[in-house]
């Protein structure tokens, strides 16, 4: 038998794991760790690196300023603009392409099944983890898959990186939710306003800007203008983003994911202020793309005949909701009811829509009119229906988020299919009739159920539309119910002021924005 040689006693790597998990003896054994991270990883960390200015201190928590909220408005703005930026363009794309109309429409349809199933799959992961890291890694990733799009001659691959980035462009459905976590709760309303008018100021920008550069210069600058300042949001984002904590530290995220999806139901059913504000959302967002999905065709042909240029500046009507948003947040929302805004939405929504439909084939006002009052009505009743579902569960405010967006999305798809049916079978009075029914029936929803309701139907509780004054008499025995509603035993619960209520599933004790209510006994309370 051939004497062994010094490497053939040597134990291999293997051996040398399995020795150190069974003893700890063998630890010094075990050679040195190897760099196993691969280029994804690599780019991982270099993007989420947290600048010293922008980390998190318990002693010092972050200030949301208004030039915080500017910057998320921005983002959002030229974020949600790269779902729009075909709309106006897709002759170009067919004839660049070589693939007929038809073929053409898909891909603004893929951008938005993108987003869909990104808000499905990728924005729950938001009360798992860190957001900065998390949303920065978003936009590298839609930024640097951009440039595919930019380039590409092909249309196959045109479509699948415009459904891939479509998936990753959520980043401004994360924002939300920071911001409901961030702002203090007198400013909360208006934050939420400034950032979704942003967002909305993202879609009219889109349209005006790709119809603009296409005419002048060519359709592909307009994607490389775009993947110029998705750069310069990931930038400013990198520069000024705080690193705010999760919020659920601690959870397992490859255990819990799977039973994310399970737990937006959870949630949604058991607030009934949630199922209330998702179907105000599906119905007034239906009305909403059934109204503009019809409008090109109305303006197109007899009376009017408008040429698309002028079509296009329709969309300037957005300017008004943006206007009118923070300016009502300021004055209403903050001091009412959530629900008294919603109301107010669907009564100028279902106004706005009314004399649009039974006086757009006689004149032009009418349908300007509508587009005025629906951006400000759905405007109003977003941002309303957001400030009143984010109180409900302030651990999982983007799985709450999810379940209205998604609603919403809903809604957006269904008000294009019957728009487009009504009005190719029975023209503009048909279609504008469906608007006001789905509008009508969104501002029934809302009146059915109190702000002060605990159930699915009813006005128990009254009409008492002004906010609690934080810490006073009302806020605290407010408080007090929503601790005592967790079956807790009275004589273990102490409120404090400034304590928030919290409905999660998980970490029921843990601390939100520093203040919670405690619910130790007297003794161990510090």
């Amino acid at each position: 038998m051939p004497p062994q040689s010094d490497e053939d006693n040597k134990p291999s790597d293997d051996e040398l794991v399995v020795q150190t998990s069974v003893s700890g003896s063998a630890t010094s054994q075990t050679p040195p760790p190897r760099d196993s991270k691969g280029r994804l990883q690599v780019a991982y960390d270099k993007v989420t690196f947290t600048p010293p200015r922008c980390r998190y201190d318990p002693a010092r928590p972050f200030q949301f300023s208004m030039g915080l909220n500017v910057l998320f408005a921005f983002a959002g703005c030229f974020t949600v603009a790269n779902l729009y930026y075909t709309h106006p363009i897709l002759h170009l794309l067919s004839e660049d392409f070589n693939v007929t109309g038809e073929q053409a429409s898909y891909i603004p349809t893929l951008a938005q099944a993108g987003y869909a199933s990104g808000l499905l799959f990728l924005c729950p992961l938001g009360d798992l983890v860190k957001r900065r890291g998390y949303t920065l890694w978003l936009v590298w990733f839609t930024a640097t898959a951009w440039v595919g799009l930019c380039l590409t001659k092909s249309y196959a691959l045109f479509c699948v990186l415009t459904f891939i980035t479509g998936v990753t462009t959520v980043t401004p459905q994360l924002m939300l939710p920071l911001v409901g976590d961030m702002a203090p709760a007198h400013r909360r309303a208006t934050s939420l306003s400034i950032v979704v008018s942003g967002m909305l100021l993202g879609m009219l920008t889109a349209r005006l800007l790709a119809g603009i550069v296409a005419q002048y210069i060519g359709w592909r600058y307009i994607y490389w203008i775009s993947f110029a300042l998705q750069y310069l949001i990931l930038i400013l984002l990198y520069l000024f983003m705080p690193d705010y904590p999760a919020t659920n530290p601690g959870v397992n995220i490859w255990r819990r994911y799977p039973s994310l999806l399970l737990d937006i139901l959870k949630i949604s059913f058991k607030n009934p202020v949630v199922i209330q504000a998702c179907l105000i959302g599906l119905f007034t967002a239906t009305s909403f793309t059934c109204f503009w999905t019809t409008l090109t065709f109305l303006l197109s042909g007899p009376p009017y005949n408008y040429e698309t240029i002028y079509i296009g500046l329709f969309a300037l009507s957005g300017i008004g909701s943006m206007v009118w948003a923070p300016v009502f947040a300021r004055t209403v929302m903050e001091k009412r009811q959530p629900l008294f805004s919603v109301i107010i939405g669907e009564t100028i929504c279902l106004v706005g829509v009314i004399v649009g439909t039974y006086s757009g084939k006689h004149t032009v006002v009418g349908p300007i009119l509508q587009a005025i009052c629906t951006d400000i009505g759905l405007q109003t009743s977003q941002i309303a229906n957001r400030t009143s579902i984010y109180e409900v569960a302030p651990k999982a405010k983007n799985r709450v988020n999810t379940a209205y967006m998604v609603s919403v999305f809903s809604g957006q798809l269904v008000g294009t299919a019957v728009g487009n049916a009504l009005y190719a079978r029975s023209g503009w009075y048909a279609s504008g009739s469906a608007s006001v029914a789905f509008v009508a029936f969104a501002l029934f929803v809302a009146l059915i159920r109190g702000p002060h309701e605990k159930g699915w139907v009813g006005w128990h509780g009254g009409m008492k539309w002004r906010k609690p004054i934080p810490g006073g008499a009302q806020d605290l025995e407010k408080r007090a119910i929503h601790v005592l509603s967790d079956d807790t035993p009275a004589s273990q619960v102490t409120v404090s002021p400034s304590s928030d209520h919290d409905d999660s599933d998980w970490s029921k004790d843990a601390t939100h924005h520093g203040q919670r209510p405690s619910t130790k006994q007297p003794s161990n309370h510090r």
